[in-house]
């Protein structure tokens, strides 16, 4: 798995909601959330592709045991 892999998809709902999806393309990881109105998108982005980041790292990790 490799964190420079990530897909980043930004869908806007039908209530006008938006939810920001990360894919792992090789390994078909998927992180989703809906995004907060009210917080900047590139904050959110970034808060959420650390925490993919930091799952696959540690998702290397115990594969590799």
């Amino acid at each position: 798995m490799h964190a420079e892999n990530i897909q980043i998809t930004l869908l806007k709902l039908k209530d006008g909601s938006r939810l920001l999806r990360l894919t792992e393309p090789e390994t078909g990881l998927a992180l989703e959330r809906t995004l907060n109105p009210q917080r900047p998108l590139l904050a959110q982005k970034q808060q959420l592709k650390a925490l993919f980041e930091s799952m696959i790292q540690r998702a290397d990790v115990l594969m590799a045991a």
